[in-house]
């Protein structure tokens, strides 16, 4: 019983989206492994039919066989149902470039298909790469540019699938150097078509024409022919798909405009009139009104939400991905909807929840801002004690300059250790690590920053000896975890941070250390992944406002030692 609730969020989770992203999947890894194979061309024919064994054992083993021709089933009717389903194709250029070039694939992959799959089951052709490169470099040199086309068009359709797919993943920055050069290296070696020209060359030779070009490897005309009139009608039909497709959006159009239209009040004194039907943010698009929405109206975000103005108890029911969405950002309020999934029936009033940056719909910032992204980091806060008595003390200005002396060396050591300072509140300071390390190395880098705040601090005391009656004194709390980092702000007040739930509790655990009398405390969390012995400091659960259960600390009485502490973790660990 207790595994239902995971199962139903599985299912909620779930979306025509996903569906067609994991069959899509499927595809693209058939695509690459394709590619690969043409790639061994440049080595030799023989390399290719090598690769072509493992590669058709692996494809065609019956339970891979039934998961990829259903995926590539469903993929073009999801696809079809995608043209029927967008209305609005001005949300960015390359949405529907990939559409059009998805569409676009079955048609030319057609004939490839049923000439090679449906010819060996028909007829026991056994067409490998010699016979299919003599095909296209000399019977019919045509082909070859038609198989060139589709070879691009496939693979540009999928990486621009999978680079929707990725691209809100925490480690895609630092992937996508890879991902370009795998995108451009693996098609380049494939069609570089040493293989092709090795045959065009050989097949001059009688005795190879004999052996490589027998009736049952290529068949016979009349098979042939059979082969292509199949091919011919299966297009027809394909052709007539997506005519029913288009002729289905004009029938939802007719419908709508017969059904009336209804008025959306943004509640900053814009009000449109659009069709029954359109989602919230299909209108906004539609009549150019910016609307944030991070993941492009794909309900994997919830930037685009709004909230209703009045009665909601007429609107349609949240889809099950709507429901998933907004429950896993805690959004119980029913009057808080998703736009790209809000389709109303009736005139309504609402206003967005985040204010988008661009100026309008299509438009694009001139440096537009950074998208969020879910990954691990560790939060170090650092403040100044004493800093209310000193500044009683002090002239103004003599104050303000100790301030930055005590924050431009927390920011050395910070720096020093890999680290990046994030935000100056008053006198404390948050940083970030992890930001392009691993979350073990972002640990460990925080709690040497940690120490050498300390040393740093110490040589400012001395330095300002003869100007403080008593030494700058300091608390740093240190947490790790996910949290989300984008850039936050409003127009020239925009600034890159983390938000977060492991941000907060570095904050508390940094006030903590007036209480607990000591420099430095370090959560449990940090701890382990660090790899400090469980020993190295004394362990006790703090509880943490906003938080049910307690959290178990590591209490550092003198942050210099933490350093040496890491490093016989580091010793051990090697």
């Amino acid at each position: 019983m207790a595994t239902a609730p995971i199962q139903m969020s599985a299912v909620r989770a779930t979306s025509v989206r996903q569906v067609r992203l994991v069959c899509g999947v499927i595809l693209f890894c058939y695509v690459v492994s394709h590619f690969l194979n043409h790639a061994l061309g440049n080595i030799s024919v023989d390399a290719m039919e090598v690769g072509v064994y493992y590669h058709t054992v692996f494809w065609r083993f019956l339970p891979v066989a039934i998961v990829f021709y259903t995926a590539a089933l469903t993929h073009m009717g999801l696809g079809l149902y995608a043209l029927y389903q967008r209305r609005q194709f001005r949300w960015r250029a390359i949405e529907p470039l990939q559409l059009v070039l998805g569409l676009s694939i079955p048609v030319l992959i057609m004939g490839h298909v049923i000439g090679v799959r449906l010819g060996q089951t028909l007829y026991g052709h056994q067409k490998l790469y010699p016979q299919e490169l003599y095909l296209f470099f000399v019977a019919s040199p045509g082909r070859l540019w038609q198989m060139t086309i589709l070879l691009l068009i496939a693979w540009v359709h999928g990486c621009i699938g999978i680079f929707f797919w990725l691209r809100l993943k925490p480690l895609f920055t630092r992937a996508a150097p890879y991902l370009l050069a795998a995108a451009v290296l693996i098609p380049t070696l494939s069609l570089l078509y040493q293989g092709g020209r090795s045959v065009a060359v050989e097949s001059d030779d009688g005795e190879w024409r004999t052996h490589n070009l027998t009736r049952r490897q290529v068949g016979t005309v009349a098979e042939g022919n059979t082969l292509d009139r199949i091919t011919g009608s299966l297009t027809i039909g394909y052709f007539g798909l997506l005519g029913l497709a288009l002729a289905a959006r004009g029938v939802r159009a007719l419908r709508e405009r017969r059904g009336g239209m209804i008025a959306l009040s943004y509640g900053n004194g814009k009000t449109v009139r659009v069709p029954k039907g359109l989602s919230v943010l299909e209108a906004s698009l539609r009549h150019n009104v910016p609307h944030a929405s991070v993941c492009g109206g794909r309900a994997r975000c919830s930037t685009c939400r709004i909230r209703i103005i009045g009665d909601h108890g007429a609107l349609p029911e949240p889809s099950p991905r709507e429901v998933f969405v907004l429950t896993r950002v805690g959004a119980s309020d029913p009057s808080i909807r998703l736009a790209c999934q809000l389709r109303p029936t009736s005139d309504l009033s609402f206003f967005q929840l985040f204010t988008p940056h661009t100026l309008s719909a299509n438009a694009q910032a001139s440096t537009p801002a950074r998208i969020g992204q879910e990954r691990y980091l560790v939060s170090l806060f650092v403040d100044m004690r004493g800093s209310t008595r000193l500044a009683e003390k002090q002239l103004p200005f003599d104050t303000l300059f100790i301030v930055n002396r005590f924050l431009g060396a927390v920011s050395q050591a910070v720096i020093e250790n890999g680290g990046q300072p994030n935000q100056f509140i008053g006198d404390g300071m948050l940083a970030l690590f992890g930001l392009s390390a691993e979350p073990q190395a972002a640990c460990r880098q925080a709690l040497k920053a940690a120490s050498g705040i300390a040393t740093r601090i110490d040589e400012l005391n001395e330095l300002l000896s003869h100007d403080l009656r008593q030494p700058i004194r300091f608390g740093i709390g240190i947490h790790g975890g996910e949290v989300i980092i984008g850039d936050i702000g409003y127009r020239d007040h925009i600034v890159f941070t983390a938000l977060g739930d492991a941000v907060n509790v570095a904050a508390r655990l940094q006030d903590m250390t007036k209480t607990l009398a000591c420099e430095a405390i370090v959560s449990e969390e940090v701890r382990r992944t660090a790899g400090l012995a469980d020993d190295a400091l004394p362990q006790q659960e703090v509880a943490i406002r906003g938080r049910d259960e307690p959290l178990a600390v590591r209490v550092v009485a003198d942050a210099r030692d933490l350093t040496a502490l890491v490093d016989r973790g580091e010793r051990v660990a090697a």
